[in-house]
């Protein structure tokens, strides 16, 4: 197992956002997180790259408790917020020079994998502006290229996908791909429903800090779509009766 999560238990203050919590992720999987706004997967994810403490239970990525060694995991994991922290005084060039630096990548090696993947997303334009004036979705591609320019053992995205333009996402999806091919540990949340059911081998479904639905894609949405399997396990209310209520105030 690449990841292994056990008995996980998060708070903050007195609320639990994660109960007695366990999964499991194998090497070379491609793992979907999906849940409403509020269900934990977040925390889940920081906790994975070594980011967040916990409560109880433990974490093993590739080994390395998450707990005892935070730093040992954060250097074999590339992890991308759902919102970009960036040096925004920096260029995107001068950034990916900076992560390469610190993750002690030769010049060399950092500035090919920068030059390849900046080309691939077509950012080659946006190399020499400075990181605070480009868009949302170019910081997102920014953030995503610094964090693969290390070319970690496990890749964590928090809803990074969905700032792409079609174009973009179509890439970063069939690089996923490749990379999942090639050993890397893909796991990330997305609220957009096709791109969890068209990429992922595995998906897992939260519900306040608690998985409701897990298994292969394949056999979950085998009798239904992924939207119907979401909203059955997650709603908190009936849709039908909410889209009327809003009709006869709407009218």
């Amino acid at each position: 197992m690449s990841i292994r999560v056990q008995s996980l238990s998060k708070f903050y203050g007195e609320k639990e956002v994660l109960s007695d919590f366990s999964i499991e992720i194998r090497s070379g999987e491609i793992y979907g997180i999906l849940g409403p706004n509020g269900s934990g997967k977040t925390t889940l994810l920081k906790i994975m790259a070594g980011i967040s403490p916990f409560d109880r239970g433990t974490v093993t990525v590739e080994g390395i408790d998450a707990r005892s060694d935070q730093i040992a995991v954060r250097k074999i994991v590339g992890y991308v917020p759902e919102t970009p922290y960036l040096y925004e005084s920096l260029t995107p060039y001068e950034y990916f020079s900076f992560v390469g630096s610190i993750r002690e990548i030769p010049k060399e090696i950092a500035e090919r994998r920068a030059n390849d993947l900046t080309k691939a997303f077509g950012m080659e334009e946006y190399n020499d502006q400075f990181i605070g004036s480009l868009s949302f979705g170019t910081r997102q591609k920014v953030s995503i290229i610094a964090s693969l320019i290390h070319a970690p053992k496990i890749l964590i995205l928090d809803e990074s996908i969905n700032g792409l333009d079609p174009q973009s996402a179509k890439i970063f999806r069939d690089l996923l791909r490749s990379l999942a091919q090639d050993g890397m540990t893909v796991v990330f949340s997305t609220h957009i429903l096709d791109i969890a059911a068209n990429v992922c081998d595995e998906i897992a479904i939260m519900k306040t800090g608690k998985i409701v639905a897990e298994g292969k894609t394949s056999e979950l949405l085998k009798e239904r779509n992924l939207e119907d399997l979401f909203i059955e396990l997650t709603a908190t209310e009936d849709i039908s009766s909410i889209v009327s209520a809003l009709r006869g105030t709407l009218r």
